[in-house]
């Protein structure tokens, strides 16, 4: 009898040192990490799923990209299978696949024009990336800013910032890329200079307002790269009073 009792102690110890996640491990929450192949080669991919009282999160991550924080939306898990879709991405590239026994492996494919395989890992604990809001920025800098990054044949930006009872908030729209959207996660304003923080595609930019309002002259940095942007605000923004 002493034997046994010992034996239920150290199962139970070993539960709670987190040696029994396999069979807890019954849903999409977690930290999974996979490959896309691409023309390009192979592209990693780290999602993060988990679920709270308001219901599914999610956010993915592209390490060699330097993107973080991506959106995930739809978020749904039922009889072991699961979906999710990239939020504002071109395409609505959605994943869909099937939970493995033993929960260990999320087995499906990502449908974004062309349908890719796709096999995701599960990890360990989820660690969804939300963006929160910053702290509320002059009113000359609110409203819609638009200009064409100067790379390449060049990029039409669409830059919309708000203010909220929590704080400030932006989003970035890229034009020639399907209208894709891009969530700003961090917004910086020191007097007349604005930083902007875009993990989603491991950006940023930096910028000077102009001294009628109307105008942000600086660069955009993304990959170790520089080039100049100026937004300039649209004309229903700059007649609102």
């Amino acid at each position: 009898m002493r034997h046994l009792s010992l034996r239920c102690a150290l199962i139970i110890m070993a539960c709670t040192a987190g040696a029994c996640l396999v069979s807890a491990q019954n849903d999409m929450r977690g930290h999974w990490t996979g490959a896309i192949e691409t023309p390009a080669g192979s592209m990693g991919v780290e999602i993060d799923l988990d679920k709270t009282a308001d219901g599914w999160i999610g956010s993915m991550s592209i390490p060699m990209q330097n993107a973080s924080g991506l959106p995930l939306e739809a978020i749904s898990f039922s009889d072991g299978k699961g979906t999710f879709r990239i939020k504002g991405a071109p395409g609505d590239p959605t994943f869909t696949g099937s939970l493995s026994a033993d929960g260990k492996t999320l087995d499906g494919q990502m449908a974004m024009g062309t349908t890719i395989p796709l096999k995701l890992s599960w990890t360990g604990a989820p660690n969804v990336a939300l963006i929160k809001p910053s702290p509320a920025v002059a009113l000359e800098f609110l409203g819609k800013w638009e200009g064409t990054l100067q790379a390449g044949p060049g990029l039409r930006l669409v830059l919309t910032i708000s203010n909220g009872k929590a704080g400030s908030e932006a989003t970035l729209v890229s034009v020639d890329q399907g209208n894709a959207q891009i969530p700003v996660s961090g917004i910086t304003q020191r007097e007349k200079k604005l930083t902007l923080q875009v993990d989603a595609v491991g950006g940023g930019y930096e910028g000077e307002i102009s001294a009628d309002g109307t105008q942000l002259s600086g660069t955009w940095t993304q990959s170790g790269n520089s080039f100049p942007l100026t937004l300039k605000k649209s004309a229903a923004a700059a007649s609102r009073p």
